[in-house]
């Protein structure tokens, strides 16, 4: 090859990524703007709300599948099912590689809903309180936009419909399915209350606390409340215990390292004037690096046997993860990030980005992102004049609609790319 060729070819190869970057750039922006289109948008509203109507529990989500299986068949999309009990894993694309993941939790909580609307949920004591049912219609709209230009992808999507989110460790059942076979990267959301609606934010690194869970039972010997010298007191030392519990933060955590003990449960005696056989605790505790995490257990158990045992008791302490499985550091790859940041900022614009700060809270999405490269970002939907929105777990929680349209083009959108 002469120079001239060695020139033209260079030539050709830059003109030919600048028209691939346009063409990506372009195909973001009309993925936003069908999404808002009445069409498409009314579509994913009436979903939602249907969803809303009926909300079902972790593994319990049988109806919500057969409305996400509905709405696939109607757009000739391919999927396996069941997955994990009431999952759905779809499929867009080639069927060869690359592949590429996009996945939404479909699991409702268990409270009252207290909000009074044409769409409030019918089921009593259940109610969709932390976006599930916005999650679902948006990732259901995506579906729809990358089915319509299915042409132009170059491998394959892989939707995932997973249920079991809120504490049951859904993603890690789904996972032991083998739904992250061939996959290589993965893309999850979440609406937020607290940004306005079109803007996206999300960060590098850590971004939720790794999670557990604790339960212990700490006997002594039960008695008259009036002679206490011939008891062995288990409220004494469950008090002594969840005292010494909060100095594991605050003298043996490094203060840069955020971490979280809470005891949120104390059960123990039915009478003023009878001392219990025995005293239940219970709580969470949170870290965003592995090593804090299995540290902190550690020494939650440690410091509650011993503290146990100084006011003559015993203590029995439970992790419960084959019930409430530990939830990994949910942790943002640094590639991806930049993938992330280059089409968030095409689809909505620099000025609508936003860096969110890590939360204590947990999300089981980082059972993907501890086997694959994963990203986690964040969707605004906060309107100021329609006034302030109820935070997630609230029976007052709302969702403003008009965040769907950006959930489902942030997904194409980063599928495709």
């Amino acid at each position: 090859m002469d120079a001239i060729e060695l020139g033209l070819a260079v030539l050709l190869l830059c003109l030919s990524f600048f028209a691939a970057s346009s063409s990506s750039q372009e195909s973001g922006l009309d993925f936003l703007n069908y999404a808002k289109s009445p069409q498409l948008a009314d579509w994913m509203v009436n979903i939602r709300r249907k969803l809303h109507e009926n909300p079902e529990l972790g593994f319990e989500e049988f109806e919500t599948s057969k409305v996400i299986r509905a709405e696939l068949d109607e757009m000739g999309i391919q999927y396996k099912h069941p997955v994990a009990v009431t999952g759905v894993v779809a499929y867009i694309g080639t069927g060869g590689p690359p592949f590429v993941a996009i996945r939404a939790d479909m699991d409702a909580l268990a409270m009252e809903e207290a909000v009074e609307w044409s769409h409030k949920s019918k089921v009593p004591g259940k109610m969709h309180a932390c976006g599930h049912d916005a999650h679902v219609a948006m990732l259901l709209g995506a579906a729809k936009i990358l089915q319509e230009h299915r042409a132009q992808l170059k491998g394959t999507v892989v939707l995932l419909f997973q249920p079991g989110e809120e504490g049951l460790g859904g993603a890690k059942k789904m996972i032991e399915a083998g739904v992250l076979e061939n996959v290589e990267a993965i893309f999850g959301l979440h609406v937020a209350t607290d940004t306005p609606v079109g803007t996206i934010s999300s960060r590098v690194g850590p971004v939720m606390a790794g999670c557990g869970f604790f339960e212990a039972v700490i006997s002594g010997k039960g008695g008259h409340a009036a002679i206490p010298q011939h008891t062995i007191d288990p409220i004494l030392a469950a008090s002594n215990v969840i005292v010494s519990l909060q100095h594991l933060i605050s003298r043996e955590a490094d203060p840069l390292d955020s971490q979280v003990v809470t005891v949120a449960k104390f059960q123990g005696g039915a009478a003023f004037n009878v001392i219990p056989d025995s005293v239940t605790i219970g709580g969470t505790f949170r870290a965003f690096t592995k090593e804090s995490f299995w540290q902190l257990k550690q020494r939650i158990k440690e410091v509650i046997v011993a503290q146990a045992a100084v006011q003559r008791c015993t203590a029995d302490v439970n992790f419960l993860e084959e019930v409430k499985p530990f939830f990994p550091v949910t942790v943002n790859s640094q590639n991806l990030h930049e993938l992330f940041q280059s089409v968030a900022s095409d689809l909505v614009g620099t000025h609508n980005m936003r860096e969110s700060k890590p939360v204590m809270g947990s999300e089981d999405f980082a059972f993907y992102s501890d086997v694959i490269p994963g990203y986690y970002f964040f969707v605004g939907m906060r309107n100021d004049t329609r006034g302030p929105l109820a935070s997630g777990h609230s029976p007052f929680f709302t969702i403003n609609e008009d965040v769907l349209p950006y959930g489902a083009a942030m997904h194409a959108s980063l599928a495709t790319s």
